[in-house]
């Protein structure tokens, strides 16, 4: 597959076979869901070399707790598969249920869970945690990107949606077919969209201290200011709306 124009971080969660903690594998068919919660570490996703789904574990010790008190679970369900770190005190049915878990109590442990995904083509991916950074590679199928503290970089044939809070977002994708709103927001960092021509979307792109730039011929509705604008991209015929949010940094959408 074609490696697009991202520069993502050089530590790609390489995992030698002994300092594994965690190993699942499994098939998953095209449509299904593979979603993994972190909390503490990073998450690193690759596609997968056949239609075998891989996830992978390292356990980092910090300098409080134990690390073996931090559980990897795994939940089958009919919509995929969803795998959760859980921390000592959570209730495995509470943080990590397919609809949705409740808060993580981290308490006393700052054991890092790094993750590496091999993702097939076709598996919807979703990739979750508070402290960390999100780095997906050249996926076929749909993301969705989350974490608090720490940069998001996608890239994917398929449609994606990424946010944090304190870091940057850079999201490549193939598919600009979404119904209803796709989101790209942050706080503390620079947005970078890359949509493919032909895009037809209301938008609205938003920052407090950043400029905007397009490289999309925009149809501005009300007024334009360099860090505010909504409008449309295209015929504006659609129904699907675009929207990117940022406090302190710029946003960029890119046409490639």
């Amino acid at each position: 597959m074609q490696r697009w124009g991202f520069v993502f971080a050089a530590a790609a969660l390489a995992l030698p076979a002994a300092a594994q903690d965690f190993n699942w594998s499994g098939r998953l068919t095209s449509g299904q869901t593979l979603e993994v919660r972190g909390v503490s570490g990073a998450i690193d996703a690759v596609p997968a070399s056949g239609a075998e789904a891989r996830v992978t574990g390292r356990k980092r010790e910090g300098r409080r707790g134990n690390a073996d008190d931090v559980r990897i679970v795994t939940v089958p369900h009919a919509g995929g598969m969803l795998i959760c770190a859980v921390y000592p005190d959570n209730d495995p049915d509470e943080v990590c249920r397919p609809e949705g878990g409740g808060n993580h109590r981290v308490r006393d442990n700052d054991t890092n869970v790094d993750f590496r995904i091999e993702v097939p083509a076709g598996v919807r991916l979703e990739a979750h945690t508070v402290n960390g950074d999100v780095d997906v590679r050249d996926l076929v199928g749909d993301v969705h990107a989350a974490t608090v503290n720490g940069d998001i970089a996608v890239a994917t044939s398929g449609f994606a949606e990424a946010s944090t809070v304190n870091g940057s977002v850079r999201v490549r994708m193939g598919r600009a077919d979404w119904e209803g709103e796709a989101e790209y927001s942050t706080v503390n960092g620079g947005i970078i969209l890359e949509l493919p021509a032909g895009l037809s979307t209301a938008f609205r792109a938003e920052t407090v201290n950043g400029g905007i730039e397009s490289d999309f011929p925009l149809t501005i509705q009300g007024r334009f200011g360099p860090r505010r604008a909504s409008g449309t991209i295209g015929d504006g015929s659609s129904t699907r709306t675009l929207r990117l949010r940022t406090v302190n940094g710029s946003i960029e959408l890119r046409r490639i």
